[in-house]
């Protein structure tokens, strides 16, 4: 066996099937593209799905990649075991109905025993068939295996349900004794049992029978390879290491993370270890989720990658590291995957921001919610109780962000269990409480039921026309019901043809007017929305009767479609515009685009700041000026790649798409209308800027009309700044301003010093009045001062003449009372502690506070009180 690195050994394994005619399909991105079904990328033949169900045809039937995946079904357990991962890499080879069992056994011999690739000794490899796979059993015998190294095994069938399915081989290593933890005549000894000697590398499906939905099995008609070998399991027997985590995949993360905490070893303690090894794996799966495109929320993989991130948080608390840290650890994971994936090196940037920005959001929380956490665990240990109450957990889920599986697993490791029928009885009143306070949305509702068999074919022609004539009624639903005709009142209408454009994509629908063939005006379009089978289906206002099988004159709006149309150009012009700025890194999160206004959603980690929205502004409008032309044209996807067309990952695209260009500046695939050059647009101008998640920033901005009006309404409000001023031109307005800001600077100067001096003289006076109770002398007193500052330097005068053993001061403020009290070492040695008596005497005027043994404050809003606050001071010595 070849001493071999990681990358080396990825390497070999995608040269060795190339050499056998297979195309090398690149690492797909973990967020599943057009694959609802999937919340991550979870394995090899995951992204080779649209091949084996038929719905593309490859250019090449062979086909091999190592695809990085992510499993979040047992995050649990990663950190605890040898080899469970989140993230993690599948070496795997494909024929998509073309090569099968004859090919493919022997070819796995080949690179795992061959010296020219893995060279393997074959004394250490053990098969396992399917007992029925007698073809299977047989080619491993002539292409060398032994006898006594070929094991017959029942659980050796691949089969997840309806669909292809198909026995398959796995290929063990045996590691010998030294890693065995099991006795020797324990039945887990052997290839294929629970044991750590014989470890599995290599999986083939042989996938040659359909799965029906009567639960018999047919031949499929093209018989496909699907194989699966991780990466990290393979590594660890190349380097001969006691588990995933000591190869060069993970020690660099680990020693990293050593650096960072305080003191703590790697391989010198188990519990120890299992945090080193949470963090490990869950830097890498953050790191390439969120370079793919994934970002930190509260639901789906969002969801997952917060929990991951917080999990990762605690354990480092356990190694000692008390601030933002997993953020470091991303250039170390680019390091290491730097030959196959440098995309990670590129982005570590931007990565690397999201996840501190995460982390930060955590710790301002985690202190206090780990407090709360212990003090709970330790209350029910001393109560000997065995669980933690749901309300418990739900209070940490709510306030401090604990996710249930972290509160869930962090007890257990205190040998606690959770109330998780508590804690989701509480998230269900949560829930309740958030619907009811929701509005319901019931436009629309006819489609769910009515219109899911229609098909009645009706064609979009609005990209060219605002106007149709003689616009045949296919179809009149009124009051939940499909009719002939209507007469009054709300109703959704389908044509034949349409110029009337569907709401999609985050534009609006276009409004207007239906006419009779007289001219007559019959309804009104209020929205329009595309029926389930694709059509689009107006909801008009009915001012005239419309029969079903009438001809009827169709008028969109032309100036609510102009200013819509300007709008969407705008945020193409946008999204260019803020990666030219903000980086490559920013995707497109959301959008609408009305008429007077358009709303652009899009990932990127930090506030946009003044600078650069005038970057991207000024860009726009330097197209804007340039007066671009825009075209579109319907293709093919590969086509639209080629022309260098951007594409919007969550969106769902046909066969044929719509690409629209404005210029050579943007390229984009989209199905909205648009000016036809950029000039129409006539300005750009930034309304708003905010977050709306993390990572996630919005952007407002209007164009044309709206833009006019809206700095003419700032140059209003600069002109009546300028009149208040009196600067005699809007150019003077800054300076006059700064003048102004000087002189009330120097104004309140002046007000604090000739106050000083007030409170001095106060002080004067005040200080001759000393009591004396049970030996402690006291100066107990109402002054008029402005504010607790002022309080504080009369008690710090005080402490200054050491006057007496201690002070209390009030003063009263319009409605609020502000108290101080301080206390002398001799006073508080004599017992007299500020904070004690703040607390006496601060509820007489309404309020509360508190501070150390030397001095306190409080505040009120009782001024009525303040006699019975400095007369409780007295009887507070006198206790003593």
């Amino acid at each position: 066996m070849k001493k071999l690195s990681s990358s080396q050994i990825r390497q070999m394994y995608l040269d060795f099937f190339k050499s056998k005619g297979h195309s090398i399909e690149p690492s797909a991105s973990l967020v599943p593209v057009d694959d609802p079904s999937l919340l991550w990328i979870n394995s090899g033949v995951a992204t080779m799905k649209k091949y084996f169900e038929g719905r593309v045809v490859p250019e090449n039937p062979r086909l091999t990649s190592s695809q990085k995946s992510i499993r979040t079904n047992d995050i649990e357990n990663v950190g605890k075991t040898a080899r469970h991962q989140t993230l993690f890499e599948m070496l795997g080879n494909f024929s998509v109905g073309d090569y099968f069992k004859k090919e493919a056994i022997p070819w796995a011999w080949e690179f795992m025993t061959s010296p020219k690739w893995m060279a393997f000794d074959p004394e250490k490899l053990f098969i396992t068939v399917y007992p029925e796979d007698k073809v299977a059993k047989e080619l491993w015998l002539q292409t060398g295996v032994k006898s006594d190294h070929l094991l017959e095994d029942e659980d050796n069938f691949w089969d997840i349900g309806e669909g292809p399915s198909g026995p398959d081989s796995e290929i063990f290593y045996d590691r010998g004794q030294k890693f065995n933890n099991v006795a020797e005549d324990d039945p887990e000894n052997y290839p294929g049992g629970e044991n750590e000697r014989y470890l599995e590398v290599w999986n083939i499906v042989f996938s040659e029978f359909n799965h029906k939905p009567d639960g018999t099995y047919a031949p499929l008609p093209h018989k496909n390879i699907d194989t699966g070998m991780g990466l990290e399991r393979l590594v660890s027997v190349v380097q001969e290491t006691k588990t995933n985590f000591e190869t060069d995949l993970f020690m660099p993360i680990i020693e990293a993370t050593e650096q960072m905490s305080d003191g703590k070893r790697y391989g010198t303690d188990k519990t120890v270890d299992v945090s080193f090894k949470v963090i490990a794996d869950h830097a890498r799966a953050v790191t390439f989720a969120i370079g793919d495109g994934a970002l930190p929320s509260n639901e789906g993989r969002g969801y997952v990658l917060r929990r991951l991130i917080r999990r990762a948080t605690v354990h480092g608390k356990k190694l000692g590291i008390n601030q933002a840290f997993l953020y470091k650890l991303v250039p170390v994971v680019g390091e290491i995957m730097a030959s196959y994936y440098p995309e990670v090196l590129a982005q570590k940037d931007y990565i690397a921001k999201i996840i501190k920005s995460e982390e930060d959001r955590f710790n301002n929380t985690l202190t206090d919610g780990l407090k709360l956490l212990d003090k709970q665990i330790k209350t029910a240990k001393q109560a000997h109780e065995q669980t933690l109450s749901g309300k418990t957990v739900f209070m940490l889920f709510d306030t401090f962000g604990f996710p249930f599986d972290l509160t869930k697993e962090y007890a257990a490791d205190e040998g606690l269990e959770v109330d998780e029928a508590g804690f989701n009885a509480e998230m269900k009143q949560q829930k309740d409480r958030a619907r009811a306070a929701r509005s319901q949305d019931n436009g629309m509702g006819v489609q769910s039921g009515l219109l899911l068999d229609v098909k009645v074919p009706s064609k979009f022609i609005g990209w060219d026309h605002l106007n149709k004539e003689n616009a045949k009624l296919a179809l009149v639903v009124a009051d939940d019901k499909v009719v002939d005709q209507v007469t009054t009142g709300e109703a959704q209408v389908i044509f034949d043809e349409t110029p009337f454009y569907a709401e999609m994509g985050g534009q609006v629908a276009d409004r207007g007017d239906i006419f009779d063939a007289a001219g007559v005006k019959v309804a009104t379009v209020t929205d329009v929305q595309h029926a389930p089978n694709g059509q689009n289906l107006h909801t008009v206002k009915v001012l005239a009767p419309l029969t079903k099988g009438q001809t009827y004159q169709l008028k969109v709006d032309p100036d609510f479609r102009r200013a819509v149309s300007r709008n969407h150009t705008a945020t193409h012009l946008l999204d260019q515009a803020l990666r030219d700025v903000l980086g490559e890194h920013v995707h497109q999160a959301g959008s609408l685009v009305e008429p007077d206004y358009l709303r652009f959603d899009f990932t990127h980690a930090g506030q946009t700041t003044a600078a650069e929205l005038q970057q991207i502004e000024t860009i726009i409008n330097e197209k804007i000026w340039a007066a671009l032309p825009i075209s579109w044209v319907v293709t093919d996807i590969e086509s639209a790649k080629k022309m260098g067309a951007i594409a919007i990952f969550t969106e769902k695209y046909g066969k044929e798409v719509r690409v629209v260009s404005i210029g050579d500046y943007s390229r984009e695939f989209d199905g909205g209308t648009h000016a036809n050059n950029t000039a129409e647009l006539g300005l750009f101008k930034f309304t708003g800027e905010t977050g709306i998640g993390a990572g996630v920033r919005r952007v407002e901005a209007v164009t044309g009309k709206a833009a006019f009006e809206f700095m003419a309404q700032r140059e209003a409000w600069l002109q009546d700044t300028a009149n208040l001023v009196k600067a005699p031109q809007l150019q003077n307005v800054v300076s006059k301003v700064e003048q102004l800001q000087d002189q009330l600077k120097q104004a309140e100067k002046q007000i604090e010093s000739l106050q000083a001096k007030a409170a001095q003289q106060q002080a004067a006076n005040i200080f001759q009045n000393v009591q004396t109770i049970n030996d402690v002398t006291l100066v107990a007193e109402q002054v008029n001062v402005a504010d607790m500052n002022q309080l504080r330097q009369l008690a710090d005068d005080w402490k200054q003449k050491a006057v007496s053993d201690v002070l209390v001061l009030g003063t009263i403020v319009g409605e609020k009372v502000n108290l101080i009290t301080a206390v002398t070492k001799d006073g508080i040695a004599k017992g007299i502690k500020a904070g004690d008596l703040i607390k006496a005497i601060a509820p007489k005027v309404g309020g509360g506070g508190g501070g150390r043994p030397d001095m306190a404050q409080a505040g009120g809003k009782n001024p009525a009180g303040m006699t019975d606050a400095l007369q409780a001071a007295q009887t507070f010595l006198a206790g003593k």
